[in-house]
């Protein structure tokens, strides 16, 4: 709390707009055009509501961007799309350079490794020239058996602005294949029964779902359903043959701080339905032979107490964190699972936080972060002797991958660098020896010896070190000239692990150096991480970046006037609080769906995710946490000063993070700055929270972006 009273009083300082937001004097260098030639940017008409709360006034001129298909929102939203594009035009040649060598370097026709379900190996392939992926199946028994094609995401995307896949599962006899699909980007996947002997569609038809999977009997479904707000609620039994009507309702969670759920366990033995909030967690089981069973409870709800559950044997194992934030592993009898007669496997660990844990027949695997690195701990079932995988490089990322057999002695997994592309293992428990299956090709010249990476620490004012990973060419002079993009997230306590990306070479090959700041209210360095940076220590997130930021500038491996930074969803809160506190550290943002309009949004208990995120951000009903809130919220403190150069992107159908708060922030902020740096808000008028969902399409937005980043780097070649 030191370090958020000390942010308070720096706060203070600055010129932030009021809880009555200040009136908008008209900025006349706001509205000049950005590039030469180009139009100059959409003014939004102000028409002010009034919030009274607290015994305050707050104004929102922009409220009206809320009428989501108004011929007036629509007309907007295709201007600044209009303007952007304008503004961009003379990058249309670098948009094309770069677009051909990403895609260059991918092998546009291609197949993941399969995996073994039952009696088939399933797998995925792409094929060029087709946006989405093609998933196939063969006899696991017969090498020479044909692939046939399970379901062609591009068949059903014919005719569609967007197709994502939610669930697909086959029923234990491999007749059946239940799949859910969404045609909006407003995560409303419609599910729907394929008989894979014919082909033919079932008539069942249970509507929109959230998850769904089989029992055991190749006739019974388990979907999940959600109420208005977008919250997972009701867990419901379907039978094949029958009415919607006739489902069952297996549990309805109540609690509006709670989400529902349900899986079913590796070994295919129990069906488990959780209930939790960000907080605590609720658990029953029911065996998978019969659904019909009556849900039986493990461990009641104690708020705080966060557990979870997989099947080993003739016991459940049990990750909670009853005795300590970083959690610990105990086993629980299948006969009677109660906290009474839990007993410990692993102790916790302050500086190792337990994520996960996956069971098999003979083994299991325990998911570790030891000090911001993922380790895979393989322990044997028998005797409870335990070793650690090796990974070569210091800086990676690595977790349990694939894995549908419970009786196996391997283990597959996926790791991956910032400089060695994704690859798939198989890991011989037995022999204890990894396998290279596949490693994702990388098309042209590429050499990881040509690249260096590390982890460095920033300091934050409090003491406390922020790690951050970097990558750049090995070439690269540490003398301050030269381009770097710093991303964040800092949220949900969900930890920014490093990555290969063959789109990002377009950029380090240029140069640009990229890191990666493993900031608190993530899960980085364990939960204790995460609590340093939410609620009412939130303002940690944003002064960690600022201090990574700060030490690569210190120490020479940018200056401010050639830092970019980006982040998306909560990274794009970031992204927005950073502007504000900071906005002479960084010369470029890229802002992603971003959720900047937090005090509008909180206090609407009508949208998708609010309440359920009090627990995340503080409840804006409670005086303290409201002034509190409203120290960082983006859109109330944006001011008339100088910011980077922006690019806002958002999506017409996001759930997450409705299109309207980009478009509220760009219309204030155009209305508010003083300064000529470019200002591009880019809407896609069919897509969700994670934008394009086509390969290609999703390809040339990295080059859009990326065009205008390395122009306003001044990096065009």
């Amino acid at each position: 709390m030191r370090k958020a009273t000390a942010l308070l009083a720096l706060l203070a300082l600055l010129p932030l707009a009021s809880t009555n937001m200040i009136a908008q004097t008209k900025n006349p260098q706001a509205d000049q055009p950005a590039a030469s030639g180009a139009p100059a940017p959409p003014s939004a008409r102000r028409q002010p509501k009034k919030t009274e709360i607290h015994g305050r006034t707050m104004v929102d001129d922009y409220f009206w961007l809320r009428e989501k298909g108004s011929a007036d929102v629509t007309a907007h939203l295709e201007a600044e799309n209009a303007y952007a594009d304008a503004v961009m035009r003379h990058t249309a040649g670098l948009q094309e350079r770069l677009y051909k060598e990403m895609l260059g370097r991918i092998k546009q026709t291609d197949s993941n490794v399969p995996y073994l379900q039952r009696r088939y190996l399933y797998n995925t392939r792409t094929e060029e020239g087709k946006q989405y992926p093609i998933f196939v199946r063969r006899a696991a028994a017969d090498e020479k058996a044909p692939w046939e094609v399970t379901l062609d995401l591009n068949e059903l995307a014919v005719g569609k602005p967007y197709t994502g896949l939610g669930a697909y599962a086959v029923s234990d006899d491999g007749n059946l294949l239940a799949y859910s699909i969404d045609h909006t980007g407003y995560r409303q996947y419609r599910l729907q029964i394929k008989d894979l002997r014919t082909g033919k569609l079932l008539p069942d038809d249970v509507g929109n779902v959230v998850a769904a999977f089989w029992a055991a009997d190749n006739k019974t479904i388990f979907y999940t359903t959600e109420d208005a707000a977008k919250r997972p609620h009701k867990v419901w039994r379907h039978t094949l043959g029958e009415p919607k009507e006739k489902d069952v309702l297996v549990y309805e969670e109540k609690d509006e701080l709670f989400r529902a759920g349900a899986r079913r366990t590796r070994s295919g033995q129990y069906i488990i339905i959780g209930a939790g909030s960000s907080t605590t967690d609720e658990v029953r089981y029911v065996p998978a032979d019969r659904p019909e069973a009556e849900p039986k409870l493990i461990a009641p709800r104690r708020e705080g107490h966060e557990y979870s559950v997989e099947h080993q044997g003739d016991r459940f194992l049990v990750l909670t964190n009853d005795k300590g934030r970083n959690f610990r592993l105990a086993s629980a009898p299948a006969a009677d699972p109660r906290p009474e007669s839990w007993k410990e496997l692993i102790a916790h660990s302050a500086d190792v936080m337990l994520e996960e844990v996956n069971g098999f027949a003979d083994f299991y695997v325990v998911s570790e972060r030891d000090r911001g690195l993922q380790k895979l701990r393989v322990v044997d079932a028998r005797t409870n002797q335990s070793h650690h995988l090796a990974f070569p490089e210091p800086v990676y990322s690595a977790g349990v991958s694939v894995n549908r057999e419970y009786k196996t002695d391997r283990l597959r997994y996926a790791y991956q660098s910032f400089t060695t592309p994704p690859s798939t293992y198989d890991y011989d428990v037995r022999a204890r020896r990894s396998e290279l299956l596949k490693q994702q090709p990388v098309l042209g010249d590429f050499d990881p010896k040509r690249y260096a990476s590390e982890r460095v620490y920033a300091t934050a004012a409090d003491g406390t070190r922020i790690p951050i990973s970097l990558v750049y060419r090995k070439d690269l002079k540490r003398d301050g000239k030269s381009p770097l993009l710093l991303y964040g997230y800092g949220s949900y306590g969900i930890s920014s692990n490093v990555s290969f990306n063959s789109n990002r070479l377009s950029l380090i090959d240029r140069g640009v150096a990229y890191a990666v700041a493993h900031i608190r209210g993530g899960g980085d360095l364990g939960k204790p991480w995460y609590d340093d940076g939410k609620l009412a220590k939130k303002m940690n997130t944003f002064t960690d970046f600022i201090a990574a930021a700060e030490h690569l500038v210190k120490e020479k491996y940018t200056s401010p006037d050639r830092l970019a930074a980006t982040g998306g969803s909560a990274g794009g809160l970031l992204m927005g609080a950073v502007s504000n506190l900071r906005p002479d550290l960084f010369r470029v943002i890229l802002s992603y769906v971003p959720f900047v309009d937090v005090m509008n949004t909180m206090l609407d208990a009508s949208l998708p995710l609010t309440i359920q995120e009090y627990l995340e951000w503080g409840n804006p009903n409670d005086e303290a946490a409201f002034k509190y809130m409203l120290t960082y919220s983006p859109y109330e403190n944006i001011a008339a000063r100088e910011y980077p150069a922006m690019l806002v992107r958002a999506s017409l159908n996001d759930s997450q993070v409705p299109y309207w708060e980009a478009a509220k922030y760009v219309a204030r902020l155009r209305a508010m700055k003083k300064d000529r740096n470019a200002l591009l808000f880019k809407t896609n008028m069919g897509a969700g929270h994670g934008g394009a969902s086509g390969r290609y399409d999703a390809l040339r937005d990295v080059a859009y972006d990326y065009a205008f980043l390395l122009t306003q780097l001044g990096v065009e070649k």
